[in-house]
């Protein structure tokens, strides 16, 4: 019976998810002629996105309650987008939390009550009038996603209530609808017993957000299609079933309430269909109803069954091969007019368990994949066609086919996207109640929810229903997911049931099941989030049940995605271990205002938002604004074939084993790149007067810490001549074209002149430290090892010692750090008469002391440098994040990280060489820095380490004035498991007890980048 009245019990009540809501149904388009279908557009479609009118308020009391009546005064009111959210509309507070209910520490309550004292309230309004491909037919009205609960109201009368986000709200407006002079009222609530089952780590948000329109049912209507496209066990043969669901206006009249029709017998209407393949040849064909067609029948109840056959020698759909067929399903009269036509495309493919094994096709599928939010920096959840098609294409570079749509159904045209360019999809329903089972990091399950509490089962089997109703037609979609962390019980597993009995042609996934054992019928795969390759492992030797699914690994907050490796050799191992996704795709970050009305990327507590979770919300492998972050290259070279790997690694070593050459085709130079992005731009040929490994001179004066007077001395051979200066304090040395001196006080190399040109701004100092990365926070490792940090800052010199000989003079400095009195490290600098300086650094190891982040010898040059060019791997790399940097010469600008919370960014790891250019305006003097035996990694950015420690965000920064570079012999992973608690793996770890030694060539010239 449907309800007349309004109530506002409803948003505490579990029970009452929806009222006057239409059944859930296949998102097929429908239109009135073939011609229509072909190109897209149909009449009966009128859009009700723009502006709408908008009252906002803080709690439902102070909301303009009668606004819906006739008559209604709106005229003072504002406007707003739809689709749009509230809150980045100027409406509420931006709002971000990971895993608490976001009124933690503001009220105290338990489900399924609302704060009642603040539940901001959307009153939304909309005048109209029915365009006329609509008048004269049955009208409903469609809301693709209105956050969280709402109301809505016509021309003065209440039409229906609606819950879950993110699946559509279809109602029927025939009784109220008018030609002319229509007012739509809709009343959104953020806060609704919905509430707490939608505690996803996201931005908390409200509003109308997706598409609203009307529809037009002609007097017949196919309001539901159901296509099964299988395979026989030869998968070659084709299995096809088509059903569809049909009603009928009463009389044909606006006004009548919908009949549903339970046969086309004898009814004047026949229902035809084809099925074409891409180049138009029909691959079958059928006709059933009216009064000379075939027979057709209900099936379970519902559907009008047009065909269930066998097709031979169908091209079948995957990810490799996406192939799709086209549908045209018509009503017609018997006299051949055309009441309506529904294209729909479809793709012939068989996924099952076999063995313990997910199957395509009769192959064993590998899931290259990542979660995906829907996200906008500017819209929020908001996103539009263009973002969508964009993320295909990142997608489809990248050789990830696979995406999770965490933890909500996503807008249609994603699916469909999916569908067409081979991306297999789980989909996920609407449900994460983290905050009710998981507390401090401890599963405390005590007032969980739904759980096995009977009043929420209703409610979350209708999420089910309602995703795999508008979902089902996709072949994309290969497992339906119950949600997201809401532990498990009875609730749940009514999901999982309902999926299972109404389509078992796919696998049924929730990885909560993890958390209680006694509900592992739920999933149909093992799935865990997170666990290491050791944990995976286990796993796999131990009499393994199901197949194996990482449904989120690889958590990529700020420089991340180390160790990407030890996951994906599972593979090669053990069959049943079928990869996973990356959590996640995009960093939700949000654009605002700064203090100085720039525009930047604001996260968590950047909007006066409490409790917050910071920047935890920035974990995508693309940056908010989809630029590909470094890490990106990782990705896309372990996910590609195995054979890919192979020839890329071989044609590496062909390349570091040459001369450079042109990398990746690039033919020109000067293509902006930016540390902590991937834009690196790949230039050509090889530098001249590039430096190789010499042998040192021996030794034949040794000079104390200090001399009694300045003297001069001209050694060498040849044209030409190396000047040594002894002062009081000093060092110097002279040759043509070059000037170095060294300190006795300041404990280094202080200066530093080729062709005229100053490139030390500060000597140059053992390094121990980088900026803390999300991943060391989270896994204490910054607070372990912090000594190391007070010793990059504070060093002390112990002594030095001077060396010369007819060929070069060589300074060797000792040091000790003043927080890790054991550490003890040597730097010795050898300057011949060519202006070469062969630098040599020895960290001599200590037992009992923590692991080093890095170590090295870094100095800051007085510029920032015009660009820096390398020879080595493309793009920002690391020990444990190497693989995917195409070996090469490479160049990038000098330039702020891009990550969300500045932190250790732009290093280069396994360099032969680098350049770093003076400023554009110069004369393209250069610093070179090569190897000696082995290479080395380094970074040239505009910052130190404790500059970037102490900012929390890129625009508290400085603006860059120097750069500081780091030639470094040892470095740590970035790790990657997870980043609040999982170490870097072992083997890239700096042991604090081993010696490290590495050497280097420094020299200038005027040749210019390449």
């Amino acid at each position: 019976m449907k309800h007349r009245k309004a109530d506002i019990g409803w948003l505490e009540d579990p029970q009452v998810f929806q009222v006057n809501r239409l059944d859930a149904h296949s998102d097929h388009g429908f239109y009135e002629t073939e011609a229509q279908a072909e190109a897209g557009e149909s009449p009966l479609i009128q859009s009700l996105d723009g502006e709408w009118g908008f009252a906002w308020s803080r709690r439902p009391d102070d909301r303009p309650a009668g606004f819906f009546e006739e008559g209604f005064d709106d005229s003072g009111w504002d406007t707003i987008e739809v689709p749009g959210h509230m809150e980045l509309q100027g409406y509420d507070r931006i709002h971000y939390i990971n895993t608490m209910y976001p009124w933690e520490g503001h009220v105290e309550m338990r489900p399924p009550h609302i704060d009642w004292d603040h539940d901001p309230v959307g009153s939304y309004v909309k005048d109209f009038d029915l365009e006329e491909g609509l008048r004269g037919k049955r009208v409903c009205i469609s809301f693709q996603g209105v956050e969280q609960a709402f109301y809505v109201w016509l021309n003065g009368q209440f039409v229906g209530y609606g819950e879950d986000s993110f699946t559509p709200s279809d109602f029927d407006l025939t009784p109220m609808i008018r030609e002319t002079g229509n007012r739509l009222c809709v009343e959104v609530y953020k806060r609704s017993s919905a509430a707490w089952l939608e505690d996803q780590d996201f931005f908390r948000f409200s509003g109308i957000f997706r598409s609203v329109y009307l529809y037009a049912k002609p007097m017949f209507h196919v309001e539901d299609v159901w296509v099964r496209a299988g395979l026989k066990e030869d998968y070659r043969t084709g299995t096809f079933a088509l059903g569809i669901r049909v009603s009928s206006a009463e009389d044909g009249g606006g006004g009548q309430e919908t009949r549903w029709i339970d046969s086309l017998d004898g009814s004047g209407v026949t229902a035809e269909w084809r099925l074409c393949g891409q180049d138009g040849t029909v691959a079958a064909a059928g006709r059933t109803g009216g009064d000379d067609a075939g027979p057709d029948s209900m099936k379970d109840g519902r559907y009008l069954m047009l065909a269930e056959e066998e097709i031979p020698g169908v091209r079948t759909w995957s990810s490799k091969d996406p192939y799709m067929y086209q549908l045209y399903i018509s009503l017609k009269w018997d006299s051949g007019e055309v009441i309506e036509v529904v294209p729909l495309k479809t793709g012939f493919r068989r996924f099952e368990i076999k063995d313990k094994i997910m199957l395509i096709n009769g192959e064993r599928i590998m899931i290259n994949g990542v979660n995906r939010h829907e996200w906008n920096p500017r819209r929020g959840r908001a996103v539009t066609q263009e973002d969508m098609r964009r993320d295909i294409e990142i997608l489809k570079r990248n050789n990830i086919n696979a995406v999770r749509t965490c933890h909500y159904p996503n807008q249609s045209l994603w699916y469909s996207l999916c569908d067409e360019n081979g991306i297999y999809v789980m989909d996920e329903a609407n449900l994460e109640s983290h905050g009710s089972w998981q507390k401090m990091g401890k599963c405390e399950p005590s007032w969980n929810v739904p759980g096995s509490l009977p009043e929420w089962e209703a409610c979350v089997v209708d999420r089910a229903a309602s995703m795999l109703e508008r979902d089902k037609n996709h072949p994309s979609i290969l497992w339906w997911s119950c949600g997201n962390e809401s532990y498990a019980g009875t609730c749940i597993l009514a999901m999982s049931r309902y999926f299972h009995e109404k389509d078992p042609s796919r696998v049924v996934h929730y990885e909560g099941v993890y958390w209680n054992r006694k509900f592992n019928e739920i999933s149909d795969v093992e799935s865990r989030m997170y666990a290491s390759p050791k944990e995976v492992r286990a796993y796999l030797e131990d009499n393994p049940q199901k197949p194996y699914l990482l449904c989120e690994y690889m958590h990529d907050m700020g420089n991340s995605i180390g160790g990407m490796e030890s996951y994906i050799r599972l593979a090669d191992e053990f069959p049943m271990y079928q990869g996973g996704f990356i959590w996640d795709y995009i960093d939700q970050a949000i654009y605002r205002k700064d203090v100085d009305g720039t525009e930047v990327l604001g996260y968590g507590g950047d909007f006066g938002d409490r409790p917050t979770d910071y920047a935890f919300s920035g974990n995508g492998i693309v940056f908010a604004d989809r630029r590909e972050k470094p890490a990106m290259q990782e990705v896309r070279y372990w996910y590609s074939t195995k054979e890919e790997r192979e020839r890329f690694d071989r044609e590496g070593r062909d390349a570091e084993a040459g001369d450079g050459g042109r990398p990746g085709g690039s033919t020109e130079p000067g293509v902006e790149g930016r540390p902590g992005s991937s834009t690196e731009a790949g230039v050509g040929g090889r530098p001249e007067g590039n430096i190789e490994p010499g042998v040192e001179g021996r030794p034949v004066i040794v000079a104390g810490e200090g001399t009694g007077e300045v003297t001069k001395s001209s050694i060498g051979t040849g044209h030409k001549r190396l000047t040594v200066i002894h002062g009081d304090v000093t060092l110097g040395v002279k040759g043509d074209g070059f000037h170095v001196i060294f300190s006795y006080s300041e404990h280094g190399m202080v200066s530093l002149v080729y062709d005229g040109l100053e490139w030390v701004y500060r000597p140059a100092m053992p390094a121990f430290w980088r900026a803390s990365t999300e991943n060391d926070k989270g896994n204490g490792f910054a607070v372990r090892s912090a000594v190391w940090c007070g010793a990059d800052q504070f060093i002390r010199c112990t002594g030095w010692h001077v060396q010369e000989s007819p060929d070069q003079v060589r300074i060797t400095y000792e040091y000790a750090a003043s927080t890790v009195p054991a550490a003890q490290v040597s730097v010795s600098y050898t300057v011949d008469a060519a202006g070469t300086i062969r630098v040599h650094c020895h960290y001599h190891g200590q037992d009992g002391l923590p692991q080093l982040p890095l170590f090295g010898l870094r100095f800051s040059v007085p510029f920032v440098a015009g660009n820096v060019q390398w020879k080595g791997r493309r793009g920002e790399t690391y020990p444990d994040r190497k693989k995917g940097g195409a070996w090469g010469i490479w160049e990038s600008q000098v330039e702020k990280p891009d990550y969300l919370v500045p932190q250790e960014y732009g290093c280069h790891v396994d360099t032969q060489w680098l350049r770093l250019q003076e400023p554009e305006d110069g004369l393209k003097r250069c610093l070179e820095i090569a190897m000696e035996e082995k290479p080395f990694h380094f970074s040239a950015i505009p910052y130190t380490p404790h500059e970037l420690e102490n900012a929390l965000h890129r625009e508290e920064l400085p603006v860059p004035r120097r750069t500081v570079v780091s030639v470094l012999g040892a470095m740590r992973g970035v790790g990657g498991i997870d980043s609040w608690g999982s170490d870097v793996e072992e083997e890239y770890h700096v042991p604090s007890d081993e010696d490290i030694e590495f050497g280097f060539v420094i020299r200038g010239t005027v040749s210019g980048i390449v």
